[in-house]
């Protein structure tokens, strides 16, 4: 069975990219808008990975990956960060909320099946 992806970003078309991508290599991927979006996403499906953007309206990446890392059925599950944003002090508010790693955008497809891979396989 294919591993399952949720990827979170507000621009629609980093998702369709993110998902084309990600489904040719394999992987089954769930969408969603925002970080409100993603957590109802999450109550119903069980992921193997998480990819979020930081910046998004409603809720954003740091807020989803305290909400996921704060208690929810999937908190041990992988979050990597795709986003523009390359800031150190950024990257760091990731770590200390709990992403695993960081891709600032604009990414390749094949760096981006890299990191997949090499987090979740």
């Amino acid at each position: 069975m294919s591993k399952k992806i949720l990827a979170v970003d507000d621009s629609i078309s980093i998702r369709q990219l993110q998902s084309a991508v990600l489904s040719a290599a394999g992987y089954q991927v769930i969408e969603a808008v925002d970080g409100k979006d993603a957590l109802v996403k999450l109550a119903g499906n069980t992921v193997d990975l998480i990819l979020t953007d930081l910046n998004m309206p409603n809720l954003d990446g740091i807020g989803l990956i305290r909400a996921v890392r704060g208690g929810t059925s999937q908190r041990l599950v992988p979050i990597i960060m795709l986003t523009t944003e390359s800031q150190e002090d950024k990257k760091q508010a990731g770590r200390t909320a709990g992403a695993t790693a960081w891709i600032v955008k604009p990414f390749t497809p094949d760096k981006l099946v890299g990191v997949v891979k090499k987090v979740i396989g």
